[in-house]
């Protein structure tokens, strides 16, 4: 019992950051219609330069953290403004096409900058676990759930109440209905891919405190495939759902079924999900099933 509720909690606030790289996903999807296949280097890349900030350069996180979200922010802007403008109005295939490009770009960028590839940030948490019932969790389990959770709450009274948030909300809807109310549709497209990269990178910090710095990073951005799909590519309360049972199921076939089967297991978990979600459930859990006329 103690190690099911152990592989319950851990999975579950794992799935939580799941979700945040999720909603990164479906921030994009839902102002530009972009599927933004460069997630996993996004996390690989703000996630070692985290590391560059604290480790290599000395800082303490209170300066380094300001940083990483500086530099996502610029870097969530130059993506947008550099590559994706110019092609508005091309085939929605050349958009992707781009994002898959950006993502070998930032991924060969990583592997220059830091070749070696396998190495942890400063702890931040303290070492001794936390004792939940019967189970015993390190402390950025816990950590990564709440700040997780924190930064979901912020961003939903963001695009319930701010005016930017509405603007991206209604843009989501109908851009060319936004764009003739006066809404500045170009600029809504650069905050949205800011916004991402900014999520981005704070998940990949939360990722890099429970697992560590490692190439393997580059593969949370398919297992952020895997919640959008669940819970639906223009949904962030799929998101919200969908990344603890992601992490829940992955946890749990990794705990039990990859003794019994063979090494790996749980990493083809999430694509299970996709395939079986797919078949069942195109749209997701929450995903709205658009009709359209020709």
């Amino acid at each position: 019992m103690a190690e099911f509720l152990q592989f319950t909690i851990t999975g579950v606030s794992v799935g939580m950051v799941y979700a945040l790289i999720g909603l990164s996903f479906a921030l994009i999807w839902k102002s530009s219609g972009v599927a933004n296949l460069a997630l996993g280097g996004l996390v690989l890349i703000f996630s070692w330069f985290t590391y560059g900030m604290t480790v290599q350069a000395g800082l303490p996180y209170w300066i380094a953290l300001p940083l990483v979200i500086l530099f996502a922010l610029a870097v969530g802007w130059l993506i947008e403004r550099l590559a994706l403008r110019p092609l508005i109005a091309r085939p929605i295939l050349s958009l992707f096409i781009v994002t898959l490009g950006i993502f070998y770009f930032l991924e060969g960028l990583a592997v220059f900058i830091w070749p070696w590839m396998v190495d942890a940030l400063p702890p931040i948490f303290p070492a001794e676990p936390l004792h939940i019932g019967t189970a015993a969790v390190a402390q950025p389990y816990i950590g990564a759930a709440v700040a997780s959770l924190v930064l979901f709450g912020l961003l939903t009274l963001y695009f319930r109440y701010h005016k930017m948030g509405i603007a991206m909300r209604a843009t989501a809807d109908d851009q060319f209905t936004a764009q003739a109310c006066g809404i500045p549709v170009t600029r809504i497209f650069s905050t949205s891919w800011m916004f991402a990269c900014v999520i981005a990178a704070i998940a990949g910090v939360l990722i890099s405190w429970i697992g560590g710095l490692h190439y393997g990073l580059v593969e949370t951005g398919v297992k952020s495939f895997s919640v959008v799909i669940l819970g639906g590519l223009d949904s962030f309360l799929g998101c919200i759902i969908a990344g603890p049972i992601i992490g829940l199921a992955e946890n749990l076939s990794g705990g039990y079924l990859t003794p019994l089967f063979w090494e790996g297991l749980e990493d083809i978990i999430p694509l299970i999900i996709i395939i079986i979600i797919l078949f069942i459930k195109p749209h997701g859990l929450f995903g709205e099933a658009r009709i359209e006329r020709i």
